[in-house]
């Protein structure tokens, strides 16, 4: 098996780039919940992206997205996704539950 080649620095920023500027469009943290868009996929918890690693992502560009999310995340590197962060106000709030 061979390990997949270290992504340059432009190519990280344009993937980092691309998971924060992308939404969960359906579900727990869809846009029902986190209007108007859904939750940005940066601040997903690292628990819900487990639960999708479990069961299978998504199809397509979101579920790979959300690979690479979960990844950066377990690997420590979350403070990554600060820039944009700072750039939309902060953090998304979870909303409490009655």
């Amino acid at each position: 098996m061979q390990d997949a080649p270290i992504p340059s620095a432009d190519e990280l920023r344009a993937l980092l780039a691309e998971i924060a500027g992308m939404h969960m469009p359906y579900g727990k943290y869809g846009p029902n919940t986190y209007p108007p868009d859904g939750c940005p996929l940066m601040d997903l918890p690292t628990e819900y992206l487990d639960w999708f690693w479990q069961r299978g992502w998504p199809k397509g560009k979101l579920g790979r997205l959300m690979e690479q999310t979960l990844l950066i995340k377990n690997s420590g590197l979350d403070k990554l996704f600060d820039p944009f962060r700072a750039a939309n106000g902060g953090r998304r709030k979870y909303p409490r539950k009655s």
